[in-house]
């Protein structure tokens, strides 16, 4: 441990044990990208029904969750908890750790060849299915995502540091590529699908008025727009490059509570994004601060560099005539 720290018995056998699960879910992760590699060839692009959200479910949605399930089996994983499955499974009774994974995320892109990946999360294990799950962000003791692109990579954290881990095609074996990876503080992107900006609350619009308004607004600056709607592909281009990524709340009905999953998909990327130097909130507050009502609770969602995303909360601060100003009489942000 860094700083010369002892390591005690307990903890070092929760690493081995949670080394262990992270061996397991790499190898899952190998065969499907292989599988996600034939497209059409392995015919699992196919809807076959719904999960428990209401979202569709390609069939390889469901078949990467059995894989995941299956190979966890004999693992320190006691409770297996999936955006797949209205409820959580024991896996492993007595083991100590507790996993919520989201298989496939994007998996709605898989039949136009975008890039899609697997969610996981890492927990203490309770006495209690739901308890061991629905606890603060930051108890997680590892999190990490998969994603199935030009190449296959695992994208890891156990809390020190975020690494970049490559499949190499040639062995099967994930390599270790970057060992800290750390966000751009600077970058002139931004992720929203503005398409639903007439559904959006103030503090957003105003946000995205002034990157939009470019090098004669408030920013003094010009701004790219990206969206790919795939939350992985999303995350690793931040992660890669900077900027921002914003899937905030909504008017729409079932968009109230934002539509991301905070178990599954919002607590791990945060935990990933903020070891790798950023922040995430939910348009407000920390999202590793937030402790989740149910298994498939939704939330907005704000990642990336640090100061854009605080920037982001701040605009949530301004008094109603501020926000709702046009972006050359805002001039609370200008440069």
């Amino acid at each position: 441990m860094a700083g010369g720290e002892d390591i005690g018995l307990e903890d070092l056998a929760t690493a081995t044990e949670i080394a262990q699960v992270i061996r397991r879910i790499a190898r899952v992760a190998r065969d499907l990208s292989r599988r996600i590699a034939r497209g059409p060839l392995e015919g699992h692009a196919d809807t076959v029904g719904e999960n428990s959200g209401g979202d569709a479910q390609k069939a390889l949605d469901l078949i990467a969750d059995d894989a995941f399930a299956a190979a966890l089996k004999g693992s320190p994983v006691r409770w297996y908890a999936s955006e797949e499955r209205e409820n959580v499974a024991e896996l492993n009774p007595g083991a100590g750790l507790a996993l919520a994974i989201d298989p496939l995320d994007g998996s709605s892109n898989i039949d136009v060849n975008v890039s899609i990946g697997t969610i996981f999360s890492i927990l203490p294990a309770g006495p209690d299915p739901l308890a061991s799950v629905l606890r603060p962000g930051t108890d997680q003791l590892a999190a990490g995502y998969v994603i199935y692109g030009p190449q296959t990579a695992l994208v890891l954290t156990a809390g020190q540091g975020t690494s970049l881990h490559v499949l190499d095609p040639r062995t099967g074996r994930f390599e270790l590529a970057t060992a800290r990876l750390e966000i751009p503080a600077a970058s002139s992107e931004f992720a929203i699908n503005v398409s639903n900006y007439r559904h959006w609350g103030a503090a957003v619009r105003a946000y995205i008025d002034d990157c939009l308004a470019g090098e004669t607004g408030p920013r003094a600056k010009n701004f790219n727009m990206r969206w790919i709607a795939s939350l992985v592909a999303e995350t690793h281009r931040i992660v890669s490059r900077g900027g921002i990524f914003l899937y905030p709340s909504d008017a729409r009905r079932g968009y109230e509570r934002g539509r991301l999953r905070h178990v599954y998909e919002c607590a791990p990327i945060a935990l990933l994004v903020e070891q790798a130097g950023g922040a995430a909130t939910d348009g407000c507050d920390r999202i590793l601060d937030r402790v989740p009502q149910s298994l498939h609770e939704r939330t907005p969602f704000v990642f990336g560099t640090a100061d854009k995303v605080h920037r982001v909360a701040a605009y949530h601060d301004l008094p109603h005539e501020e926000v709702a100003a046009l972006f050359g009489q805002r001039g609370l942000f200008r440069q």
